[in-house]
């Protein structure tokens, strides 16, 4: 996303995300990982508005992004977090106390993956470990994920001792629930599948695709590991929903046909999405 849509997108996130933690994170006695873990801890034993205490602790962050990566990088991520910081101060009462706190950690997982998934999509980020994960790798070759695993795993650590061990259990859960959930938004969900296919018929199954099902092929040459000799591969993608007819389709012009099937993500071209 470019311009003042990938920017509006970002706001939108950051309502979503901000809604979820102070709704069912923050409203449950939960707990979440990186700065805004640190920000619920002193807002459960301090009284500070968690969107403050957020937004203090990213400044340093924002400006060693900004020295190491330049305006360009972190415009979206000042966005980010100026928003979450804003909405979760204005929306602190939307507290939604729920008697079982495991359905409590699974809509605010939810939620608030939504609201993440929503602003990484758009090229945006709510700075704090991303920006130092980032920082790390840049000048160490660190892997950013093992970073803030690493992070989530100090803070939810700490979560155990200050707030008890269900407490860091429940927020584990929500923890895991929004690392899904940002997946399937960035990613999509993957409604599509991939088929390679490789048969000595090649031709005549690539005509019969084209033909009965209306989908594109493409041949990709290959080459036999054990007998050396020289095949075509067709590449192509069909809908969830159109498996077992391409299946039976290739089947019928070859039963010793090889057929591979895998799950894609965001297919855009003709056909599927544009």
């Amino acid at each position: 996303m470019k311009g003042f849509l990938a920017y509006l997108w970002i706001i939108l996130g950051s309502l979503l995300y901000s809604v979820g933690l102070n709704a069912f994170i923050a409203g449950n006695n939960l707990a979440e990982g990186g700065f805004v873990g640190i920000a619920l801890l002193l807002y459960y034993k301090l009284h500070i508005l968690t969107g403050v205490t957020f937004f203090v602790t990213n400044i340093p962050v924002l400006f060693i992004g900004w020295r190491f990566f330049g305006k360009a990088f972190i415009a979206k991520t000042i966005v980010g977090v100026v928003a979450v910081s804003a909405f979760t101060v204005l929306t602190a009462h939307f507290a939604q106390p729920v008697h079982d706190r495991l359905l409590a950690a699974l809509y605010g997982g939810v939620i608030c993956g939504g609201g993440l998934g929503i602003i990484f999509r758009s090229g945006g980020t709510t700075g704090g470990v991303d920006v130092l994960a980032r920082i790390a790798r840049h000048f160490w070759g660190f892997s950013m994920g093992r970073i803030m695993f690493a992070s989530d795993v100090v803070v939810i650590a700490v979560v155990a001792l200050v707030l008890g061990k269900e407490t860091a259990m429940y927020s584990l859960v929500a923890l895991f629930v929004a690392s899904r959930v940002i997946d399937y938004v960035i990613e999509g969900v993957s409604s599509s599948r991939a088929a390679m296919i490789i048969s000595e018929q090649a031709v005549q199954i690539a005509d019969r695709i084209h033909a009965d099902m209306g989908r594109g092929t493409t041949f990709l040459q290959g080459q036999g590991g054990f007998t050396g000799e020289s095949k075509q591969v067709i590449y192509c993608v069909v809908a969830r929903d159109e498996i077992v007819r391409l299946q039976q389709l290739v089947r019928s012009v070859d039963e010793d046909a090889f057929v591979v099937l895998n799950d894609v993500y965001d297919v855009l071209g003709e056909g599927f999405s544009r």
